[in-house]
């Protein structure tokens, strides 16, 4: 089937969100309003209030300024001078979006903020930042880097001032989850948290992560693109009803029917002076200092003597721990997401050595086969969808500018996911339309036997994703080569595609532990040739040796990777017997609900080797 009889994408769109001719006016206006402010810079961050990857419009203040449309970043815009600092992911995406005239792209490591914001400040100046986007932890870290040369002012957020048109809060349906799905009740839940308080004598915890909040009331929303949750706060006290604040327009009967009997809901706007009455109690008051804004701890320390308990977020670790209906559901998702991708790839198969497919159009026939699956509601992200060159870019957004046609001959790098009602969903597949080089098939190959090195690993229990990480680059270090992103990150049950405290990368030291999912994403990414990740989904779960002290990974994902690609001369034998296998398992799963020229294609991708 021809590109033209597919409709356009519905949960993606292509039109060009931002430009780079409007940063300099841009800066100029919000220059003007540093100066009104009597300051001398001001900080713009990608995050919202509640750290979200996905932001309302509203809140894309980076990308307002910056025109930059990345997932993380954060601009220091002074008098003369303005910095946008991003992670090795988006090296390449920056520059392409951003005037780079008015704005100086600087490379960052993930984790804190940089010393050279003060470089954009002068000497002795005042650096405004809105202590809504900021964590405590952020701003004292600065602050000691900045010492004697920079001062950090909390002040009202300027872009908001000049964002004349600012789209508003988003308002969404609420729904929840039956047990068939959640697996444990909101009741449940929150008595296993009470526990959590009393063992650390908190009286009251501040959740503000939505996917917590989300999880914990087994509750869901729309307020966000890819990210089924509605935006809000909690408070959890260790004795009495714990207390949701949402704005005020999302009240609805629907809302407190489904919290009825388990949370109290309340205007946000109360939010502040029911914060400042913890602090007027000196109650002990659990915060995240990672992810709280600094507003809201300040609210609570500020006018006396309250204990702030400053330790990670007690929602994130159960939750990352699927119990037996996520897992269904996941495991489910991940085979109505086989069904979708081997039409799909069928279909690349035939059409791309014409050499007549653009990477708009692979976005949207890939979601067309995804949507025909009634309970797919939306992507988990949007579909990185690089061809050839623009494979290189790692989290490359393909937009109505930078679109390109696949040419025949070229590497073709699709990394995509969806939710479905019942799971999420995050696979990237690299594809080939003609004779691939020997050096191509060589790096695809170490990525490959780092992909099935971490998937067939059995390790201790105690084991972090940080020290697993290595597994997956080591043949790749072996011929000087590496790639410059996490192997892995943890995904929520129809959640977040990206879901901490664990994953395989330097980043995450907790122990893995059963129930946990992650993805498995080794690359190689040539700038200005090609790029090459292949990932699938594991499930961490016990292991048959050891005597239940060892853990190991059972893969989700049911898709084939492309066999054009691999040297076979590479894999040792006990590599091949894992292919081969998770080929036939492929096959064995998803081929029953196909037909025809389809299912004859899935036989062949999963042959034997």
């Amino acid at each position: 089937m021809a590109l033209s009889s597919f409709g356009p994408a519905v949960f993606q769109k292509f039109a060009a969100r931002t430009t780079p001719g409007t940063v300099a006016g841009r800066l100029k206006a919000l220059r003007a309003a540093i100066t009104d402010a009597g300051l001398d810079g001001f900080l713009v961050p990608r995050a919202d209030a509640h750290r979200g990857e996905s932001v309302p419009e509203g809140e894309a203040r980076l990308a307002y300024v910056t025109s930059f449309t990345g997932s993380a970043g954060i601009a220091v815009v002074g008098p003369k001078k303005a910095g946008l600092f991003v992670d090795s992911r988006y090296t390449l995406q920056a520059p392409l979006e951003t005037d780079s005239k008015a704005v100086t792209v600087l490379e960052t490591a993930q984790g804190g903020l940089d010393l050279r914001i003060g470089d954009f400040v002068p000497a002795g100046g005042k650096l405004g930042f809105d202590p809504w986007l900021h964590t405590p932890g952020e701003i004292k870290d600065l602050t000691e880097k900045l010492a004697g040369k920079v001062t950090l002012v909390p002040s009202p957020n300027l872009v908001d001032k000049i964002w004349t048109d600012r789209p508003g809060a988003p308002v969404t349906p609420v729904e929840f989850l039956g047990h068939n799905r959640a697996g444990r009740t909101a009741a449940d839940k929150l008595a296993e948290l009470r526990k959590t308080l009393a063992a650390e004598n908190a009286d009251v915890v501040v959740l503000t992560l939505p996917e917590s909040i989300n999880w914990l009331f087994n509750m869901r929303g729309r307020d966000v693109p890819n990210f089924p949750v509605i935006l809000g706060f909690a408070l959890v006290p260790q004795k009495g009803q714990p207390t949701l604040f949402v704005s005020k327009d999302k009240i609805t009967p629907d809302l407190k029917k489904g919290l009825s009997g388990i949370a109290k809901v309340a205007d946000v706007a109360t939010l502040m002076a029911e914060l400042r009455k913890l602090g007027a109690a000196d109650k002990r008051v659990w915060i995240d200092p990672a992810t709280a804004p600094l507003a809201l701890v300040s609210a609570i320390g500020g006018v006396s003597d309250a204990v702030l308990i400053e330790k990670r977020d007690p929602v994130l670790l159960p939750k990352s721990k699927k119990n037996d209906a996520e897992i269904g559901g996941m495991t489910e998702a991940h085979k109505l997401d086989g069904i979708a991708l081997a039409k799909f790839l069928h279909w690349f198969d035939q059409e791309a050595p014409r050499g007549k497919l653009t990477e708009i159009g692979i976005v949207e026939v890939l979601e067309h086969f995804r949507r025909e699956e009634e309970t797919c509601i939306d992507a988990s992200f949007d579909t990185i969808s690089g061809a050839g060159h623009n494979g290189a870019i790692v989290h490359y957004r393909v937009d109505e500018r930078s679109n390109r046609t696949l040419k025949s001959g070229e590497l073709m790098l699709l990394d995509s996911g969806a939710q479905y009602l019942s799971g999420t969903t995050d696979i990237t597949r690299t594809m080939f339309t003609g004779k691939a080089t020997a050096e191509q098939k060589d790096r695809f190959t170490r990525v490959l036997k780092g992909m099935m090195a971490l998937s067939m690993q059995k390790f201790p229990r105690g084991t972090s994703g940080a020290q697993l990480d290595v597994l997956a680059r080591q043949f790749l270090w072996q011929d000087g080569a590496t790639y410059n992103h996490g192997t892995g990150h943890g995904v929520g049950a129809f959640l977040g595609v990206h879901e901490g405290p664990i994953g395989f990368s330097t980043r995450y030291p907790a122990p893995l532990e059963p129930g946990q999912i992650i993805s498995n994403e080794p690359g190689y990414y040539k700038a200005g040739a090609y790029g090459i990740r292949i990932e699938n989904l594991v499930l961490v779960v016990e292991s048959e040796v050891g005597d239940g002290k060892f853990l190991e990974l059972e893969t989700l994902t049911l898709c084939p990777i492309d066999l054009r690609l691999v040297d076979e001369k590479l894999l040792l034998p006990h590599e091949k017997d894992w292919l081969n296998a998770y080929h036939k398992r492929v096959l064995r799963e998803i081929g029953p609900s196909l037909k025809g020229e389809v299912k004859a294609w899935l036989k062949e991708a999963t042959r034997a080797i």
